[in-house]
């Protein structure tokens, strides 16, 4: 048998995961197979999402932003798929975020043309590497953050190497992680670019999530000082900038409804802005960080459409899904199950059974009564009541916590449809 890895082959590789050992199947075959990972037609493990819930997901944001006039860039770093970014921006999203400058080369290969690159690149060097790609991509609308001198003289040379004129510089705010602390940093900032012959003054931009706290009402006021330095600091470059369309960016998936609010008003009264949130996780959700984050969010009032409140807890669903195998039974109320750290997120929470299947049929009632307890590379440990009838080869739907970091484990995710039929294989591009 023969095997092609490479995507642009269009074939299939038995060394990606999940894929079944069959000879050759070309990539668009793979909706054809009528797979079920509940009947073990895939490779075990593997990572599902489900096409209605995602889909779902992205109708209910998109008109919640439409309702609360702010636009979305949803990061493509949850997924790096370049497929989904190209879905979410023709249902309409306004762009597409990027981390760095790699996730930036690899959407831009794949047609996309207005970016934010959510993030401080580095020094001149970095500069140089994203010259080069601006000069290969001269069509390309970007806008990247900085928050420092430094950080626009590496924008500058960026700009320099391209022989780009007016690459756009978003002033960061920060609290926790990177972004300018105060207004002597925000001005110098500004300075520095107006300073730079290829840069303008492009808005400015923030990140609420690197303040949030386990005490949500501290969360609140530390967000709320957070907002207010973001306007102070748009008030500084309107000023600089006095005809300049900017954008005023921050939101991630936990706190959008909340800088919305204090955001959205500063853009209306200036007549010149647009708010862009960078939300990417929620569009997939999942059974832990997000699943309370929703709730939390419900419990600041939910989500408002054109009038209409939605619970975001209800709304939302998680569309992540994965599989996996009863390897071992070896003692009692232990299984073990076959994933592990190499295969899901575990950083804000282990994965949690959801449905049990025994030769293709759901054991009801069982995965209520199983929980995971510890992973190691490859290995899931699974607490198993002493009368739960868990037996070797039955497979386990797992929900995970926290988007971004289960599928950075992933090259090839599949759809699945309302039926749990797989309808494609979606490759991923992580660097």
């Amino acid at each position: 048998m023969q095997f092609l890895a490479r995507w642009d082959s269009q074939r299939l590789s038995t060394t990606t995961r999940g894929i079944p050992v069959v000879d050759g199947l070309p990539a668009e075959e793979i909706g054809r197979q009528g797979w079920q990972p509940a009947q073990g037609d895939l490779a075990l493990p593997a990572l599902t999402f489900d096409e209605t819930a995602f889909a779902a997901n992205r109708d209910l944001f998109l008109r919640w932003c439409k309702s609360a006039s702010v636009a979305v860039a949803p990061h493509a770093k949850t997924p790096m798929s370049p497929k989904l970014a190209r879905s979410l921006r023709e249902a309409g999203a306004w762009g597409t975020t990027v981390a760095n400058i790699q996730q930036a080369a690899v959407l831009l290969s794949h047609g996309e043309r207005r970016l934010l690159l959510a993030n401080e690149i580095g020094g001149l060097a970095a500069g140089r590497r994203l010259g080069a790609l601006l000069r290969a991509y001269p069509d390309v609308e970007l806008h990247a953050f900085a928050d420092s001198p430094a950080a626009v003289a590496a924008l500058a040379e960026a700009a320099c190497v391209a022989n780009h004129s007016g690459l756009s510089v978003l002033i960061e705010l920060g609290a926790g992680r990177a972004g300018a602390r105060d207004r002597a940093a925000v001005e110098a900032t500004i300075a520095a670019v107006l300073a730079a012959d290829r840069l303008l003054l492009g808005g400015v931009a923030t990140y609420e999530g690197a303040v949030a706290t386990p005490d949500a009402d501290a969360t609140m006021r530390a967000i709320a000082a957070l907002m207010k330095r973001t306007g102070e600091a748009f008030a500084l470059v309107r000023a600089a900038a006095p005809h300049q369309k900017l954008i005023i960016s921050a939101g991630g998936s936990a706190y959008f409804d909340v800088v919305a609010h204090a955001l959205a008003p500063i853009a209306a009264a200036d007549g010149n802005a647009t708010v862009v949130l960078r939300s990417g996780a929620l569009f997939f959700a999942d059974h832990g960080i997000y699943a309370r984050a929703f709730a939390e969010l419900d419990r600041r009032g939910g989500l408002f459409i054109d009038g209409t409140h939605h619970s975001a807890a209800d709304s939302f669903r998680a569309a992540l899904t994965l599989w996996a195998e009863v390897l071992s039974r070896p003692e009692a109320g232990l299984a073990i199950a076959g994933f592990g750290m190499r295969d899901a997120s575990f950083d804000q929470g282990l994965p949690m059974p959801l449905r049990v299947f025994r030769d293709g049929v759901e054991l009801d009632g069982l995965a209520a009564r199983l929980s995971v307890t510890r992973l190691n590379d490859q290995h899931a440990f699974l607490s198993v009541p002493s009368d739960g009838p868990l037996a070797v080869g039955d497979i386990i739907a797992f929900g995970i916590s926290h988007p971004c970091t289960c599928l950075d484990r992933w090259r090839i995710i599949f759809g699945l449809d309302a039926d749990g039929v797989v309808t494609r294989a979606l490759p991923t591009q992580f660097g």
